[in-house]
């Protein structure tokens, strides 16, 4: 399957900050210090991306962690304001459950997934982290990895061979 890039320029895009962490290397004369971030950012209609940067400050990683994720957006499939369907997915030791909700439920989700669903403009969905992790940055990737596999209904027929789902229900004698 070949992957779409999306072009951050025109795009207004926002970011958040979601974990920061303190990385220490060991060398001679001491201990060196470097902070790793992780970032989101999302136009908050249809884009998300997810980004790290490591740097010896913390605006300097923040600054990296943005511009990696500007370059890798994924398009969100939505029904309404929620995801089309269930999914589950992996990365790493991280396995998450998304589940769409009702319209008025909101965005139920720890730190990582809200800021990615929030960001990319999903207004209502359930999601659980399956397992025990709390690696922030594995629960990101495993977000994104589910969001790359949803499909619209529409995308599923197509797929099948069939036409689109307004017409299906048209052609059918009453």
């Amino acid at each position: 399957m070949i992957k779409k890039r999306v072009d951050a320029k025109g795009l207004e895009l926002t970011e958040r900050v979601v974990a920061i962490n303190r990385v220490s290397k060991v060398v001679k004369g001491g201990k060196r210090f470097k902070f790793s971030v992780l970032v989101v950012v999302g136009d908050g209609e249809q884009y998300v991306g997810v980004g790290t940067g490591k740097a010896k400050e913390i605006s300097e990683a923040v600054r990296k962690g943005i511009d990696k994720a500007s370059k890798d957006l994924v398009e969100l499939k939505r029904v309404g304001n929620t995801i089309p369907h269930e999914i589950l997915a992996s990365f790493g030791a991280a396995t998450i459950l998304l589940k769409p909700a009702p319209a008025g439920t909101g965005v139920i989700a720890g730190a990582v997934i809200r800021a990615i669903m929030e960001l990319g403009g999903i207004k209502d969905v359930v999601s659980k982290v399956v397992g025990r992790t709390s690696n922030s940055i594995n629960i990101a990737w495993a977000t994104l990895e589910a969001l790359k596999q949803s499909r619209t209904p529409d995308e599923i027929l197509k797929l099948r061979g069939r036409k689109s789902a307004e017409t299906e229900a048209a052609v059918v004698p009453a």
